[in-house]
């Protein structure tokens, strides 16, 4: 599942948050397992350049808002991490 996107240094910032174990065959959703992150960062007016990056714990976020929160402030640190903000989409960062 997706929430929305913001602005980060002029790219933008995507949190992807989705359930730790996938959901089966006829079943509904399965959030008692937690859920995992990871983020899309990409140039803004399109994807013309963009990556995702998957946040690595060691056990699933309790709830989606934590993974959400989580995401933001990961893409923050990579962002801010790089010389140039859209130095991130690089293949090599």
């Amino acid at each position: 599942m997706t929430t929305g996107f913001r602005l980060y240094h002029g790219l933008e910032v995507y949190p992807l948050v989705y359930p730790h174990r996938a959901t089966a065959p006829g079943s509904g959703h399965n959030y008692d397992e937690g859920f995992d992150a990871a983020v899309r960062i990409q140039e803004p007016g399109g994807a013309s350049r963009s990556r995702v990056f998957r946040l690595q714990v060691n056990r699933p976020f309790e709830n989606a808002g934590d993974a959400r929160r989580a995401s933001t402030a990961y893409a923050e640190r990579l962002i801010d991490a790089q010389p140039h903000a859209a130095n991130v989409l690089d293949p090599e960062s």
